[in-house]
């Protein structure tokens, strides 16, 4: 019979950890979004001559890995005397992550919608407000949708590595019932069954979605 040491205490802790994860998620997944937003738009609307300081600022995000971003941006906040704590951290260094991936999202997505379609919008009138937001977003968001599901749910994983930070989220808790319970093996299958329990309904939600859509099309 399977013995563990593992008790109803440990899985709430666990389950601290896991609020944790999906806290700093949805803080740098809303935060990036709306500035992959900004920036997406932007870039689909000016010369790469004039965007070319917001590539190599984007690429930097994209090339660096995300634990030296962290790392980084946690000791120079202490240099500058910022005093953030890790949390708040970790929330803008991912939020800066998500942006730069979300902005080729949001680009790639309103260069696919038809110059045609948008040159017949402008030519009844539209302004260039009503041609973006009833036009070129509902087309464009169809477009977007299934990368912005797979970055949320990289962000989500990704999120782990806030651990470095001192952050007590669900793959540090679960590193501490290791520790504790030398039971490496179970501890970490329950680990990644929680792990799939966050990722599956964002996953399920974004093809519902896209079903949706399909039908009414």
């Amino acid at each position: 019979m399977f013995d563990t040491g593992l008790n109803l205490n440990d899985l709430m802790f666990l389950a601290k950890g896991a609020g944790m994860t999906l806290a700093v998620t949805a803080f740098a997944v809303t935060g990036g979004t709306l500035m992959g937003l900004f920036f997406g738009v932007l870039r689909a609307h000016i010369s790469t001559w004039a965007a070319l300081p917001i590539i190599f600022v984007l690429d930097i995000f994209r090339s660096v890995p995300l634990l030296i971003q962290l790392v980084l941006a946690n000791a120079f906040q202490a240099i500058a005397g910022l005093n953030m704590p890790p949390f708040a951290t970790s929330c803008v260094v991912l939020a800066l992550y998500t942006s730069a991936y979300c902005t080729e999202i949001v680009r790639g997505a309103i260069d696919a919608v038809p110059m045609v379609t948008r040159r017949a919008a402008r030519s009844l009138g539209l302004s260039w407000g009503q041609d973006m937001t009833q036009i070129v977003f509902p087309m464009a968001l169809r477009v977007a949708l299934p990368s912005w599901i797979g970055l949320t749910l990289g962000v989500l994983k990704d999120s782990s590595l806030v651990l470095w930070l001192g952050i007590i989220e669900l793959l540090r808790a679960s590193q501490i019932l290791v520790t504790r319970l030398q039971e490496p093996m179970f501890i970490l299958m329950v680990t990644g069954v929680i792990y799939f329990a966050l990722s599956f309904p964002i996953a399920r939600l974004g093809s519902q979605l896209e079903k949706r859509w399909r039908e009414n099309d």
